[in-house]
């Protein structure tokens, strides 16, 4: 069954009745363009076919009632939340997330009540971006239930970048998570067959075609179950740093340092900044780089500026694990063309381009890798790239 089927099942489950509406939202994979985009720079994702569905029905009051489907099969409830006394730090925990967004709509004139049920299959903890999954789906779920849908092409309806930032402050704000724009707009934004090239700064969106199948070639994401959170510290001191590199160096932001001022502007700072500024300024580049070979249909050629970032985030932005390292260093001796950790972090995933010929071999080399290393098997799966967020019909 799909997530918005398992949604509306467990519904119906707790509630005894079908849900007003479904809604959903996919997780996502960074193909390349990683701590760039609170840096206003250049982000390249593409939503997964995983995704978290949250089913919905109003609620005469303005009470807030969250229910989430475990892998197990079990239920998790949060309390009956007031969504008129929300307030950054009142609500922990998972239900959090759902919280935030509701106070967020608050402030936009949508505080209405709402039984809420969420199922789905966007891993958790494996830097995937399960949590703006759940952020997106549930503001969409608040949105329709109040009677404003996306697209529909009505009066003050918002934009799906207006939502995203509306996520953005959601998890800054209220969850505590310094997180940049790049999840909650891939989510919200990204299409099927295509990567996403945003410019962070502008707002600017291209659908950028990227035709797996026919370049013979799959991703293969290497979940290494070693779990990070952006709500703990190295994300948030990777992102200070760079806020304060920005300040020293008298620009707005790191996009503003170019390629050839980067040996200019690197004299400029202390050693603990340097190689912050240095992976975020070539990172940027590496993005360009990639579109372009995209544009011109060269996707088996992108493999080398993948593995360029791999080795910048982990030498220089110093944010990779022993085994992002193992399964990045495991899949490239097996054959693949690039690979990369994906993500903010200290965990989570890493993904692979192989061709197809070679994917059964680079997957087994890397499960061989984890177990010689007497590691947890990884989850390894091929993931294309999907629609965005939306409403689901069941």
């Amino acid at each position: 069954m799909s997530a918005a089927e398992d949604a509306a099942g467990a519904f119906h489950r707790i509630h005894g009745r079908a849900p007003a509406g479904v809604w959903s939202a996919p997780g996502r994979v960074n193909l390349i363009g990683e701590h760039t985009d609170y840096n206003d720079g250049f982000v390249l994702p593409f939503a997964l076919p995983h995704r978290l569905a949250v089913a919905a029905t109003p609620r005469d009051d303005s009470k807030l009632n969250v229910a989430t489907l475990g892998d197990d099969g079990q239920f998790q409830y949060s309390d009956l939340l007031d969504i008129a006394s929300l307030e950054p730090g009142s609500v922990e925990g998972w239900a959090a997330y759902p919280a935030g967004v509701a106070w967020v709509l608050r402030d936009h004139g949508h505080a209405t009540g709402a039984d809420l049920v969420i199922a789905g299959d966007v891993p958790s903890g494996a830097g995937l971006s399960s949590s703006h999954a759940l952020e997106c789906a549930v503001t969409l779920a608040l949105l329709g239930l109040a009677g404003v849908e996306l697209d529909a092409g009505l009066p003050g309806t918002p934009t799906r970048p207006e939502i995203a930032r509306w996520v953005q402050r959601s998890e800054n704000d209220f969850v505590g998570a310094p997180t940049g724009l790049l999840d909650q707009t891939a989510s919200l934004c990204c299409q099927d067959s295509c990567v996403l090239f945003l410019d962070v700064r502008s707002g600017e969106m291209e659908q950028v075609p990227f035709p797996l199948a026919e370049a013979g070639v799959r991703v293969l994401i290497m979940d290494t179950r070693t779990k990070h959170s952006h709500a703990e510290g190295g994300y948030g001191e990777r992102r200070r740093g760079t806020e304060r590199a920005a300040e020293l160096l008298g620009v707005k932001a790191l996009r503003d340092v170019t390629l050839e001022g980067l040996d200019a502007a690197l004299a400029q700072l202390p050693d603990d900044l340097a190689p912050l500024v240095r992976h975020v300024v070539t990172e940027n580049q590496r993005v360009l780089d990639v579109v372009a070979l995209l544009r011109e249909g060269r996707l088996t050629d992108i493999g080398p500026h993948l593995d360029a970032s791999h080795a910048s985030m982990r030498d220089d932005y110093r944010i990779s694990t022993s085994e992002l390292d193992l399964a990045v260093d495991s899949a490239r001796s097996a054959g693949a063309l690039g690979a990369r950790m994906t993500g903010g972090g200290f965990g989570g995933s890493a993904i692979a381009l192989v061709r197809e010929a070679d994917l059964e071999h680079v997957r087994t080399a890397v499960e061989q890798a984890f177990e010689a290393a007497g590691l947890r098997r990884p989850r390894t799966f091929t993931a294309v790239p999907s629609r965005g967020a939306g409403r689901d019909a069941v």
